[in-house]
């Protein structure tokens, strides 16, 4: 089995669309000609949008994202931080943490994009050396 796309329930899924590609540099792989349903090239997995009226059309209630109470996050590692977190922000991301080193040596950072689901920019895991 392979981990093949996540999928964030929104209200917009255009917009959602065009957001990450502007915030984040991905680049739109699919847009279903409805417009409830689109997703993203990240590599193998995809990051895949449905509308939240699609999703209650057929039975289902999925709940709005909170990024004060995330019940999970997306991660997205880069280089550079501080300048894709500039990006974000500039982009509509909504701030929740700057850049920071963490005690492991990687540098992380929160943001929440615009249905408030939370997104980390971090660097690399740096795993020690054996030694």
């Amino acid at each position: 089995m392979i981990f093949r796309y996540t999928i964030l329930y929104v209200e917009d899924v255009p917009a959602s669309l065009d957001f990450y590609e502007r915030a984040f540099g991905m680049a739109r792989a699919f847009l279903h000609e409805g417009k409830d349903y689109g997703e993203l090239a990240t590599g193998d997995t995809k990051l895949a949008f449905s509308s939240r009226a699609l999703m209650r059309q057929l039975g289902k209630d999925p709940a709005k994202a909170r990024p004060d109470a995330p019940v999970f996050e997306i991660a997205l590692e880069t280089g550079d931080v501080p300048t894709a977190l500039a990006r974000a922000v500039a982009a509509g991301a909504v701030l929740v943490q700057d850049a920071q080193e963490e005690p492991w040596g990687q540098v992380t950072s929160y943001v929440s994009d615009p249905d408030g689901y939370l997104v980390e920019i971090c660097s690399p895991v740096q795993v020690p050396s054996a030694g």
